[in-house]
């Protein structure tokens, strides 16, 4: 049985409460998260990694619950997919390709133990409302009400371009974690929540990243240690 998620919640804007409303995304949105995916991450960013229609159909068909996207006045402004994977915390390297299946999720997995977030974005224009944090806390709700131990996902780090001649990888990941740099990614799923597990190598084809990525998690608190 598919369980619909539909959440109603109001944002700020201006001081001012804008109601959203946080659903399952459908066919009929495709295009309009498409447009999303090319407005979110613009060149460098590879564009044979924005979604196609193959990729959504499959989200919406093989794991509907982990298919979450948000609109304002009807207007689609943001989305969310998740993956339910076997993960194995003592053997946490992979790349974004292997762990979402190149984001076509085919290698989904209703016995699993962890939601992987395979992407998760917002229009520029509404990015001070706090969407992605209300879209992060709908997945743990669908983590907590599967019964899943965690909610993983590899973060970019756009930042660390400006910084790889100073410092390695894990150094910037320290010094994020540490308050003393700020990165858009990052400390967003910081503030969300989520713990940082390791850095992995070649993650992703992502300049602004130097193809890095941090692995980090949510552990269900209902599930113990």
């Amino acid at each position: 049985m598919v369980h619909v998620v539909h959440k109603e919640l109001y944002v700020f804007h201006n001081a001012k409460p804008v109601k959203a409303v946080i659903r399952n995304y459908l066919e009929k949105d495709f295009e309009a998260m498409i447009a999303i995916q090319k407005e979110s991450f613009p060149p460098p960013f590879p564009s044979e990694l924005w979604w196609n229609y193959e990729q959504l159909s499959n989200h919406v068909n093989l794991f509907p619950e982990g298919a979450l996207c948000v609109d304002i006045k009807g207007e689609l402004v943001g989305s969310m997919t998740g993956v339910i994977v076997s993960f194995d915390p003592n053997h946490p390297t992979h790349t974004w390709s292997e762990i979402t299946d190149n984001g076509y999720i085919r290698n989904h997995d209703p016995q699993g133990n962890s939601l992987y977030v395979v992407d998760i974005c917002i229009k520029p224009a509404y990015r001070k409302l706090g969407l992605g944090k209300w879209l992060m806390q709908t997945m743990y709700e669908v983590v907590v009400f599967k019964g899943l131990d965690r909610l993983l996902g590899g973060g970019r780090m756009p930042g660390y371009h400006k910084k790889a001649s100073m410092m390695t990888a894990e150094e910037y990941i320290a010094s994020v974690v540490q308050g003393d740099i700020k990165d858009p990614v990052i400390t967003f799923l910081l503030r969300c929540g989520r713990i940082p597990l390791t850095v992995v190598e070649n993650y992703l084809e992502d300049q602004e990243s130097c193809n890095y990525a941090v692995l980090m998690e949510w552990k269900n608190p209902f599930k113990g240690n």
